[in-house]
């Protein structure tokens, strides 16, 4: 009796964060979202200390350490697309391996000592972050001041990343990250500025950075500084000489982004390279915000050749794909709104979407692209996933590593949208990629053997 109750308790809570279009159900003035998880609920979210990996992780040159439980320290590379041009120090991890008498005495010596060793042991440290995780929130090591500390005595920026996993959710990990980043750009702000871009909320999945640095390389602008695919301590440390900022995963960078008009007057637009349409869309818009009419002009010409190049291949894909299904769960509403646009133009209706992190503004233009009745949903868990996908008969769901097993589970096709991909699915190329890719997972004969 209890647990039904909990559940009753849990599904009242989560009912003004689950919306379908055109019906009277759900939130009244808009979807509920950007808040922290119904307790209970076992949202796909993950925890602060995770955001703030996620954003920093990529930094090729930087040290992590992990002040807490061994167990944090999983989270690291190999759960991770992101790939390097240069060092890759990023794919080790350090632990103090916090143990039961850590926990009664304190922790911090333990930590100091894991500096000191590293230092040791390690030439040319350039950056050390420093993750302060849930027990360390609990037993209250002063992780800042001895941050402050080992900077003056090595001479290299120590920076303390706060990230209890209660304090928050997967956002407030990203706004954590965003402000470490901060903290190692703010003593190189300049007033000198380059007709250039920082590419902020881009990790290098896959490669992408490097596809969209050589689009925009083909219409004439540079970029300075990746946020943080593929970049290093000393890229980043240029960044405040940019003249603009593009984000391309708002979730995660937004924050970042108006940091940096504060504190380095760089304006940002949001940008998005899913999809044919976005990509054409952000790459003449980055050209109009930099007032470069021959970029623009360039842009127009790039993307209209790159099209003609994919209408025979789209076209002949769309005659496998028309009439289908799908259902989107991922981190950002920006890759939500592209995916729904790109799901389009091969002709698959949406009929299940959320977020992890979406904004209210986000939502407004997911419910603007999607047919009636579609699901629109924040911060689902299993249960609701699993329900509305059969309910409205999804053939395939695009999301993350967590969201795998539900889909074979239930028999429909899946597509990782997420961290852990192998191959590109931003710009033109990514296209290819992803067209092929719901495809082949839609058309399988496996499903055929299926339920």
């Amino acid at each position: 009796m209890e647990t039904e109750n909990n559940n009753k308790n849990i599904l009242e809570a989560r009912k003004s964060s689950i919306v379908i279009k055109d019906s009277c159900s759900g939130a009244k003035g808009g979807i509920c979202c950007d808040s922290n998880s119904v307790s209970g609920s076992v949202s796909q979210r993950a925890c602060v200390y995770c955001g703030a990996r996620v954003v920093l992780n990529p930094i090729t040159d930087a040290y992590h350490i992990v002040h807490g439980p061994i167990g944090c320290s999983s989270y690291t590379w190999d759960i991770r697309g992101s790939l390097t041009s240069g060092e890759d120090i990023y794919r080790n991890s350090f632990s103090t391996d916090l143990q039961e008498t850590d926990i009664i005495f304190g922790g911090i010596n333990k930590l100091e000592a894991a500096v000191d060793e590293l230092m040791e042991k390690e030439e040319n440290v350039k950056l050390i972050f420093i993750y302060a995780t849930c027990i360390v929130g609990v037993i209250g090591d002063d992780v800042e001041a001895l941050c402050k500390i080992k900077s003056n005595q090595y001479g290299i920026p120590v920076i303390p990343v706060k990230s209890p996993g209660f304090s928050g959710n997967k956002s407030t990990g990203y706004r954590m990250a965003c402000d470490a980043i901060m903290n190692v750009l703010l003593p190189y702000k300049s007033e000198q500025k380059k007709k250039a871009i920082n590419i902020l909320g881009d990790f290098n999945l896959a490669g992408e950075m490097w596809i969209i640095k050589n689009y925009l390389k083909e219409i004439g602008i540079d970029v300075i500084s990746g946020f943080t695919g593929d970049t290093c301590y000393e890229d980043m440390i240029e960044a405040p000489k940019a003249a603009l900022n593009i984000v391309q995963c708002a979730g995660s960078s937004t924050y970042l982004a108006n940091r940096m008009e504060e504190e380095f007057g760089i304006p940002f637009i949001k940008v998005s390279f899913f999809g044919i349409e976005d990509t054409t869309s952000s790459l003449i818009r980055v050209a109009e915000a930099l007032e470069d009419e021959e970029a623009r002009a360039k842009a127009v010409e790039f993307c209209s050749r790159k099209q003609a190049e994919l209408k025979e291949f789209l076209d002949r894909y769309r005659k496998n794909l028309e009439g289908k299904k799908a259902a989107i769960y991922v981190g950002g509403g920006f890759k939500a709104i592209s995916l729904i646009r790109q799901f389009k133009a091969m002709g698959i209706e949406t009929v299940v979407v959320g977020t992890q992190t979406g904004k209210k503004e986000d939502y407004e233009i997911i419910e603007s692209l999607v047919e009636p009745e579609t699901i629109i949903l924040d911060d689902a868990n299993p249960a609701e996933l699993e329900t509305f996908m059969r309910e409205k008969g999804a053939h395939i769901l695009v999301g993350g590593v967590k969201e795998r097993p539900l889909a074979y589970k239930l028999g429909i096709a899946f597509c990782d949208h997420n961290h852990e991909r192998k191959f590109p699915l931003a710009g033109f190329e990514g296209v290819y990629h992803f067209t092929m890719e719901i495809n082949r997972s839609i058309n399988s004969p496996v499903w055929d053997y299926a339920g």
